[in-house]
């Protein structure tokens, strides 16, 4: 065909073009799918703003959403021509004479460009295709992203062609519209009306000259341009826009001189009330699912997901209503104990005087005071300690009072906090995440990311090391003390644990009493046999993923784990000694209800299934061994009907400063953490502080609500009969002891109590073949 024109050179250009139409072509049919995909016409109809994507719990309820808080759309005749004027005349002075693509004006940018003016050539119209469609986003983009030159060309082309399609739809009025409601103004603000809030507290129709091309200077560059945090280079930027608005007849040479004499006068005293359901759940599944979205290339806050979670929205309910009604009776504990005495002391009880300094010293603002005085004290203890009105947090809902800063310190300091979660070993589900008493005053998440001494909560994965390396249950150790010699960083030291008060019975005890009774002498001579390196690979293997000094106090919660790797490590038990990886998320879909993800439960073989079993049977020793430390769950009748069992293990970090419990049913591991964030305020005695008074009946109110809760699907029953038949020994009743006993789970402190009844552990009924062990 092209051989029939004689002309060489009209024959090379009709090849050009007829080679530009097909490339065109290809581009918008994503041939061979190198080029990726374009908006259609339906799109272009159609357009999405950044769709928000919305959490439900199991049963369906929403419990949260993503989305770019700062954007309110506002029609056309709701804003200022200032601002139409001021853009039109930066960003695009032909916007009105050309169809989407100003060819005129990309040749004069490619021409500048060249010359070492570098300046964009890209029309409004363009500019909206880019941020409304995402014609750059990666999920746009085909094989030829990969191509460095050709990819640029690529997404230059498929924005003209989005222009074009924008332009056939829209007037100019609704891209101007379309094009102020998108465009990004810094400081997490999207869109004209929420800008002219957030600088000038002003709607988008009443703003002057100045304050729009103020506005219209930070596209350029919205950080550099900021008027708050840049304001010289932001007003010299305005007087460029004002420039533009008097060159394009928009301003008269009168009114572009008084506007460019005005100071930015920004109004910043805003306040955008505008929520997300906000919470420690909806923190937890953004984290959660933060890598997942980066390898599939997703954005939580712009795709209009619809994400699933585990959680059971009933008893995500009790555990909060649990949390609320204990940890409201604690916190006024603990504001008895101490009175009007400050609370932070050192490990002698001495009050730590430089404390409140410290925690000055740790907000960003003082290192910006201490730059803006140089470093005198004087002002800045005077910024510290002036009087301002503000809201806090109470157990009364929120409170109006005037405090300093100083006050808030020691006001915060004194507030008790928690961190609960439950799971299902069985799917791996987590079903309920409670990551704190209040998550608008205390953001950090106390399930995931703070980490804690487990105390006695550790014990046992000694016990375990030990079951699965030749002991029984029924092995008998006697309750002395211990001497162990051993290696810190190459240097000799020696480790002399004391029981709970400081006593030893010189009894002898089998492990399972050892282990439900918290005796440390004892968990000292186990770790002493099986070996703490031991002691922490079992504990790794299981599913404890932070570090752990491997020294012999090990076994007693000397090292920092979180609530979410001790509920994860607990279910293995439960798990017939497969660890799980816990599921938040059960799968995502888009908003038309499509699959696009769904999360499949990850098991691995860390204990035979027999050894797992025995930890069930230890488990059950806290309640049912004299001195048992679980016994204050008998308080709670509720969760003793049709032959239910419980299992679990209290914790107690030194001087009462951490609080744990891990329970056990047979269906659910629920584990809680009770205690200060700063680890010098705590409480003072066993009675107040342990984990047995202080974060157990949080686990005995929040079951009792499950069991008596018929629609929950939880039910009363025994732990599961012995999955293979158990080959060790394991029933060997302990003595009755009348006399006064310890059911402390503390590695230092004393306590007194008198032990509470005892029920005699009853045979289990085993599977055909199986012994008993006699």
């Amino acid at each position: 065909m092209f051989r029939e024109i004689k002309n060489r050179y009209l024959r090379y250009f009709i090849i050009f073009i007829y080679s530009i139409i097909i490339f065109f072509c290809a581009i918008e049919l994503n041939f061979l799918w190198l080029f990726g995909y374009s908006p259609d016409m339906k799109d272009i109809k159609q357009p999405s703003m950044s769709l928000a994507s919305e959490v439900y719990t199991a049963d369906g309820k929403l419990i949260g959403r993503f989305y770019k808080e700062n954007r309110s759309p506002v029609e056309y005749k709701a804003i200022s021509p200032y601002i139409i004027h001021a853009l039109v005349a930066t960003e695009d002075a032909r916007f009105y004479k050309h169809n989407g693509v100003d060819f005129i004006g990309f040749t004069g940018s490619l021409l500048s460009t060249a010359k070492g003016d570098r300046r964009g050539g890209s029309t409004i119209t363009q500019q909206l295709a880019k941020n409304l469609f995402s014609t750059r986003k990666r999920k746009s983009q085909g094989f030829i992203r990969h191509i460095p030159v050709l990819r640029t060309i690529v997404f230059k082309c498929k924005e003209w062609l989005t222009a074009f399609k924008i332009e056939r739809q829209y007037s100019k009025e609704e891209i101007l519209t379309l094009y102020l409601n998108t465009v990004p103004f810094g400081n997490n603000t999207f869109g004209i009306k929420t800008a002219t809030l957030r600088y000038f507290n002003k709607m988008p129709n009443a703003v002057s000259p100045a304050e729009a091309a103020t506005l219209i200077g930070m596209l350029k560059a919205t950080s550099t341009y900021n008027p708050r945090t840049n304001p010289q280079r932001s007003l010299e930027r305005r007087n460029v826009v004002l420039g533009q608005m008097e060159k394009y007849g928009y301003l008269k040479p009168a009114e572009f001189k008084a506007e460019t004499q005005k100071p930015l006068a920004l109004d910043l005293s805003y306040i955008d009330n505008t929520g997300s359901g906000d919470s420690y759940l909806r923190h937890a599944v953004e984290k959660w699912l933060d890598k997942w979205c980066k390898e599939n290339n997703y954005d939580l806050y712009e795709d209009g997901l619809k994400i699933y979670t585990t959680i059971d929205s009933r008893l995500q309910q009790y555990a909060e209503e649990a949390v609320a009604q204990k940890m409201k009776m604690l916190q006024k504990r603990f504001n008895n104990l101490w009175g009007n005495k400050n609370p932070w002391r050192d490990s002698k009880g001495v009050e730590i005087k430089d404390f409140i300094l410290k925690n000055e010293q740790r907000l960003p603002i003082y290192k910006l005071l201490s730059k803006k005085y140089n470093g005198d004290t004087t002002k800045i203890n005077g910024y510290f300690n002036q009087k301002k009105r503000m809201t806090v947090f109470t157990w009364k809902g929120d409170q109006d009072t005037t405090f300093s800063s100083v006050d808030s310190i020691k006001y915060y300091a004194k507030i008790l906090n928690t961190g609960m979660m439950t799971m299902e070993p069985s799917t791996g589900k987590i079903k309920v995440w409670v990551g704190g008493i209040n998550h608008k005053y205390f953001n950090y998440d106390h399930v995931n990311q703070a980490k804690r001494q487990a105390g006695s909560t550790f014990k046992p994965f000694a016990y375990v090391t030990a079951i699965d390396n030749g002991f029984t249950p029924c092995d008998k150790f006697t309750d002395k003390p211990v001497t162990i010699k051993f290696k810190d960083q190459g240097k000799d030291d020696v480790w002399e644990p004391k029981n709970a008060d400081f006593h030893f019975s010189y009894r002898e005890m089998s492990l399972r009493w050892a282990m439900g009774k918290s005796v440390n002498s004892i968990t000292a001579q186990v770790t002493e046999r099986v070996g703490w390196d031991k002691i922490v690979e079992y504990a790794h293997k299981i599913g404890i993923e932070s570090y752990l000094k491997s020294v012999p106090s090990v076994s007693l919660g000397s090292n920092d784990v979180s609530v979410y790797e001790m509920v994860r490590a607990y279910s293995t038990f439960l798990n017939k000694g497969e660890k799980v990886d816990p599921i938040l998320v059960e799968r995502i879909t888009d908003q038309d209800g499509d699959l696009i993800k769904e999360f499949k439960l990850k098991t691995e073989r860390v204990l035979s299934e027999e050894t797992a079993w025995l930890m069930l049977y230890m488990f059950r020793g806290g309640m049912e061994e004299p001195g048992g430390t679980s016994q204050a769950l008998w308080e709670y009748p509720e969760l003793w009907k049709k032959n239910n069992q419980i299992g679990g293990k209290t914790g107690t970090s030194s001087d009462y400063v951490d609080g744990w419990y891990m329970g056990i049913t047979k269906d659910l591991v629920t584990g809680i953490w009770v205690g200060a964030d700063d680890r010098s305020v705590h409480f003072t005695s066993s009675e107040t502080g342990e984990g047995s008074h202080t974060a157990l009946p949080i686990f005995g109110a929040f079951m009792e609500k499950v069991y008596t809760d018929p629609k929950s699907g939880y039910t009363y029953g025994p732990f599961p009969k012995p999955w293979v038949k158990i080959t060790k020994e394991y029933m060997c009743p302990s003595p009755v002891i009348r006399e006064d006993t310890t059911s402390s789970d503390t590695s230092e402190m004393p306590m007194d109590t008198t032990a509470a009844p005892v029920p005699v552990p009853q045979p289990e009924e085993k599977p055909e073949g199986t012994s008993a062990g006699n």
